[in-house]
């Protein structure tokens, strides 16, 4: 006779629940140290009753501690690895989905400048065309724009320019007239000039003459 599934719930009755309880962890005990030494693991196995009351096993000499200790360690290694693995598979998938939207990007613009050069219209429909149209007829007004703001600065550079050399040339016609001042005065206070021969040779009646 097949015996039936067991349902496992709650024990209603306190007395049976302690001596169930009894029972089963003294098996788990059991089995934990069998495990240990058959397979020469490290176990450490903590039970706490429904009363609060610890029961501890640990198969290592250093006591179940050094065992929570390695269980610590080793817990934040796979924390920091399965953290590791997740940021690594989201950046993945993150440069994925924008290597695909950038192509999708670039695809348009190349898609666009070519129909700004005037190549694979005959595809287009008239709303197309028309709105083809419309972003020449902006791209102008830009570049108009943008042109005449350039003259104005040019012509704004070379007023500024003309200003600074008028500026220069008016000092330099200051310094040659104060110059020419100068040299006016001390001409004007040097002494007169006189004449003079000079003769070798007895005196003649061409040289000395008597009044």
């Amino acid at each position: 006779m097949v015996r039936g599934k067991t349902e496992l719930k709650r024990i209603e009755n306190v007395t049976n629940r302690q001596v169930t309880f009894s029972k089963r962890r003294s098996g788990l005990l059991k089995k934990a140290f069998e495990l240990s030494v058959l397979c020469d693991a490290e176990v450490a196995l903590l039970v706490f009753s429904s009363t609060g009351k610890l029961s501890e096993f640990s198969s290592s000499s250093s006591g179940i501690n050094k065992t929570i200790e390695r269980y610590i360690r080793n817990e934040k290694a796979i924390s920091s690895w399965s953290k590791t693995c997740m940021d690594e598979n989201v950046k993945f998938m993150t440069n994925e989905s924008s290597s695909h939207e950038l192509h999708k990007k670039i695809e348009f613009l190349e898609e666009s400048q070519r129909k700004l050069m005037g190549e694979g219209l005959d595809s287009c429909s008239t709303e197309e065309l028309e709105q083809v149209e419309r972003q020449l007829e902006s791209s102008l007004r830009s570049i108009r724009a943008t042109k005449s703001k350039l003259m104005n600065e040019q012509v704004d550079q070379l007023k500024e320019q003309e200003k600074k050399l008028a500026r220069e040339n008016t000092e330099l016609r200051k310094k040659l007239h104060l110059q020419r001042s100068i040299l006016a005065v001390a001409s004007q206070a040097l002494p007169a000039k006189v004449e003079t021969a000079l003769f070798i040779g007895p005196p003649s009646q061409t040289h000395w003459q008597t009044p």
